[in-house]
């Protein structure tokens, strides 16, 4: 891809090395747990993993990001070069250690627990960012990790009315800040419970519009998901499938609406797709593997709440 070449998505955080176990059933406190097979080694991060996808699915990807100059750097490199993801921005710091996870998956439901570390060298400065790049760009996907430079890439977007959206797992420092900057601020369940103090997915999307995006929204795994589009109210049920490993679910529904966005789809039928795109993720082990053909989907769309 040349450097003046349209780009259709500019993603900005994590890429880890997942070191993936299945157990039967998730151990208790000083306790052993038998390993069902082999450990699964993939990569994985929230926007790496839905850049994966999108590249997938036929659009053009740019990742920036950090790793260090280890093993674990190098595997996080070549799994996204077989993707044919832009890798440019993706800088090495030497001495550095890369992001890494070990995620234990209960065999019954495919629910996970993940253990990680974050990388230990610098974080991606501002101006290690290609703001050309990202101004030449349909859409900016970024999950706040790399905090300081996610919200100054934001800016940047904004600027240039390069559409905004932020895949929010935690509520850690400076997120809701990077919300304010958003078009459109997907969440996690946990997220939202750490917004509003308890369950209530609801009340967390308008709080989320509260801060600007035009476009609110909380995945809830099994139960589905709600959001706010504008004034108006949407919800869908989750599709049903007898899950293996749920990891990497909530970064292909970010990927899939997307998707549906660069389509130009209303977005109802965006978050339709992205919630069976990641049904179909939970599938396979690791949250790549089960990536599906976008051509499969049966597209049955998604309803107003009341």
């Amino acid at each position: 891809m040349s450097g003046d070449e349209r780009l259709d998505v500019f993603g900005l955080g994590q890429c880890a090395l997942d070191h993936i176990g299945r157990v039967d059933p998730f151990p208790d406190l000083d306790t052993k747990a038998e390993l069902l097979e082999n450990l699964v080694i993939a990569g994985g991060g929230p926007v790496a993993t839905a850049l994966v996808a999108l590249t997938r699915w036929g659009w053009s990807c740019a990742l920036a990001s950090v790793i260090g100059d280890d093993d674990a750097g190098a595997r996080i490199l070549a799994s996204l070069e077989e993707e044919r993801i832009d890798l440019r921005g993706v800088v090495t710091r030497p001495g550095g250690a890369s992001q890494f996870a070990f995620v234990a998956v209960e065999a019954r439901g495919g629910q996970r627990t993940i253990f990680w570390r974050r990388p230990t060298g610098q974080p991606l400065r501002p101006d290690e960012v290609d703001g050309e790049r990202l101004r030449a760009s349909r859409i900016f996907l970024t999950d706040g990790l790399q905090i300081e430079s996610s919200l100054a890439a934001a800016r940047v977007a904004r600027d240039a009315r390069v559409p905004v959206v932020v895949d929010g797992g935690t509520l850690r420092d400076g997120m809701l800040d990077l919300v304010r900057l958003a078009d459109v601020a997907i969440v996690s369940e946990r997220f939202a419970t750490q917004l509003v103090g308890g369950d209530d997915p609801r009340g967390a999307c308008r709080r989320v519009a509260e801060l600007g995006p035009t476009l609110a929204g909380v995945t809830l795994g099994a139960r589905g998901w709600v959001a706010l589009d504008g004034q108006r109210a949407l919800e869908g049920a989750a599709y049903r499938v007898e899950a293996v490993d749920t990891t990497g679910c909530g970064d292909v529904f970010h990927a899939g609406f997307v998707h549906g966005e660069l389509c130009g789809w209303p977005r109802a039928r965006s978050l339709d797709f992205a919630a069976w795109a990641a049904s179909r993720v939970a599938l396979a082990v690791g949250g790549r593997a089960g990536i599906p053909d976008a051509g499969a989907w049966p597209g049955t769309g998604a309803s107003a709440a009341d």
